[in-house]
């Protein structure tokens, strides 16, 4: 079994967006103060087109009133079904905005998707671009990387003490994993990713990105263990070999639609959270490609 940075245990706190489903964490250590956030979220109404901070003010608020200092944005991925809010926290309690050094590859398809020939591909739109096995510290905790693809290519988790922050590589236990039909991803990359994940130790928590309550359970879920997932993840559970996984992920993933804010948010997310930048009449516009996905 993979061994933990250390087995030091993170202080987590959970916000949950119900319009997106979404889970952002601020991890931190109480003794210095320090803090993380991750997968923070924008509000956006898709219909008014109109953002709003209701979310990373909460965020904000919440550290604030602890005294604690943000170091670190983290980025499990670039997201798909929800605005980033790592450029609106950052403008709020500052941090370094980090991603997966291989989110230059999603941005070269969405360059050409949303026709942005002046987006650069090569992630200088984030503070750091962590690789697998980086490792970093929150006050006292340590932090390692790991590059978990398979959703996207650029995917990573975040092993932060005793948790694993693990975007959307996996849902709880009773609702599986992710999907794998996005430009770049693989099913069999997305089994292997997992593995790691599992190779942790038992008693690990797991933190996940999303949860949409599978059916029999009335209530939102967002932690769990890795010995939790091992035995019991119903798409991965211990017992179901790579083959397996590979045919059921890849035949779901024929039945799915494209997420509801994908166009608004990719464009977005590639830019580490920024919008557009502003045309002549101070406005800022986001794109919508016909015909093309």
């Amino acid at each position: 079994m993979t061994p933990m940075t250390a087995m030091t245990r993170a202080d987590v706190q959970s916000f949950f967006d119900s319009a997106t489903n979404t889970v952002t964490y601020v991890v931190g250590d109480p003794s210095t103060g320090r803090a993380a956030v991750v997968d923070p979220v924008l509000d956006f109404d898709p219909a008014a087109c109109r953002t709003s901070n209701r979310s990373t003010d909460a965020v904000a608020a919440w550290i604030r009133e602890r005294h604690w200092a943000l170091d670190w944005i983290l980025e499990t991925h670039v997201h798909a079904d929800h605005l980033s809010g790592a450029a609106v926290l950052k403008q709020q309690l500052g941090g370094t905005i980090a991603i997966g050094a291989e989110v230059g590859a999603v941005q070269s398809v969405f360059r050409r998707i949303f026709n942005l020939p002046d987006l650069a591909v090569d992630g200088r739109q984030f503070g750091r671009l962590f690789s697998d096995g980086d490792r970093f510290r929150i006050g006292k905790i340590e932090a390692r990387v790991l590059h978990t693809p398979g959703h996207t290519p650029a995917c990573v988790s975040y092993v932060l003490g005793d948790a694993v922050f693990v975007g959307d590589t996996l849902f709880m236990p009773d609702y599986g994993t992710a999907r794998t039909d996005f430009p770049g991803g693989s099913a069999g990359q997305l089994y292997d990713s997992i593995q790691q994940i599992l190779a942790l130790p038992a008693s690990a928590r797991v933190f996940v990105c999303h949860d949409y309550k599978a059916p029999g359970r009335d209530d939102f879920a967002f932690e769990t263990t890795v010995a939790a997932q091992r035995e019991s993840n119903v798409h991965v559970r211990e017992g179901v070999s790579r083959e397996e996984f590979v045919a059921m992920r890849e035949a779901r993933d024929r039945e799915l639609g494209i997420p509801r804010l994908m166009l608004p948010s990719i464009q977005v997310n590639v830019q580490a959270g920024r919008m557009p930048e502003p045309e002549n009449d101070g406005v800022s516009y986001l794109k919508l490609p016909v015909n093309v996905l």
